[in-house]
């Protein structure tokens, strides 16, 4: 498997573990120094994040990938991943969003862990 395809994994086992929200999961495939921007601006790390995804502030029920395009560049790379998504977040109902996520991510001990995200539609 190339190190593309291995980066599209990842992204697909990040949406099945905030699914399953499984936190321990998630936590592996990040670096300790990862933040997510959020739609509206909102810059979190990863420990307020996946707080947020064990408290109940976020929701996410399924997943379904349109379009996973990833850039190798030595031991620093970049995904774009584009989901249809249902969650549930911030207290409100079931939504189906078509979210893009822009990823970078950086080789760490011969595996590769999410750095930074960023969040939008399409």
């Amino acid at each position: 498997m190339g190190e593309e395809e291995k980066i599209s994994e990842l992204y697909k086992d990040y949406w099945d573990y905030m699914i399953e929200k499984n936190i321990e999961g998630l936590r592996s495939l990040m670096s300790a120094d990862y933040c997510l921007y959020h739609m509206t601006g909102v810059r979190q790390s990863a420990d307020e994040f996946l707080k947020g995804l064990d408290n109940g502030t976020f929701n996410y029920y399924s997943a379904q990938h349109d379009d996973i395009v990833v850039g190798v560049h030595g031991d620093e790379a970049s995904l774009t991943g584009k989901s249809r998504v249902v969650a549930a977040v911030y207290g409100g109902g079931n939504g189906s969003w078509r979210l893009q996520g822009d990823f970078t991510l950086r080789k760490e001990n011969e595996n590769w862990k999410f750095t930074s995200s960023r969040a939008s539609t399409y």
